[in-house]
């Protein structure tokens, strides 16, 4: 299946891994990119920039598909060191980045320095085209649905997705309430390009996706059903 999101990112199925917080390792998001979707590393799960850096050079181990990083803005009086953590996911290869949390205005430039592709998660309209406007390449549009990133404005992803598509223009995903392929035939109705799997990608039984086998996630993945 092609959208503007696979041909924008070089990945076969418009399905991205949300950036889980002590869940997105190596070996999800391995595991998706081999099934064909975007795997994402979650950046602050990793204590320290180092650490982050060995944990890109463990997913190239083990696929040699896309891949990116979540790096999540944090507002917070004692900040974690983004600029190093930057300096990690571009020094390490990744050329996708999902940021989340504060404006990431101040480290576009940065990003873009280095031909870094950058997806913003947002919950509204208004926000969704600031991100557009600073710069971002593709919008993560996170419906009321949404576990990790809900915001504050409660507005679903039946009344947001076809608002966010009447007002941008560059490619946007929908995240929140995405678990299947009948989930994601649904988003594309609704405009979106590709769509956001979070705990969809979980096994039901077992939490620990790091066990499961690229061949697995596959038929996880597969969308023939809908």
């Amino acid at each position: 299946m092609k959208t503007r999101i696979t041909e924008f990112f070089g990945i076969k199925h418009p399905i991205i891994q949300g950036g889980m917080h002590r869940v997105g390792y190596a070996e999800l998001a391995a595991a998706v990119s081999n099934a064909g979707g975007l795997g994402i590393i979650t950046g602050l799960t990793q204590p320290t920039p180092e650490d982050l850096a060995r944990e890109i050079d463990r997913c190239r181990d083990i696929t040699d598909q896309p891949f990116g990083v979540n790096l999540t803005f944090l507002p917070s009086f004692a900040a974690p060191p983004y600029p190093e953590y930057i300096h990690a996911i571009v020094e390490g290869g990744v050329r996708i980045v999902e940021t989340a949390g504060r404006n990431p205005a101040q480290y576009i430039p940065a990003l873009k320095a280095h031909g870094v592709k950058v997806i913003h998660k947002c919950t509204s309209v208004r926000h969704s085209l600031t991100a557009e406007r600073i710069g971002c390449d593709a919008i993560s549009v996170d419906g009321f649905e949404c576990g990790g990133h809900p915001g504050e404005d409660d507005i679903p992803n039946m009344i947001l997705l076809p608002r966010v598509a009447e007002e941008l223009k560059i490619p946007f995903v929908a995240s929140g309430g995405m678990a299947d392929g009948r989930s994601l035939v649904a988003a594309l109705a609704l405009a979106p390009t590709a769509s956001t799997w979070a705990r969809g990608l979980l096994p039901r039984r077992r939490r620990r996706p790091m066990t499961m086998s690229s061949r697995r996630w596959l038929r996880r993945l597969n969308c023939r059903r809908a």
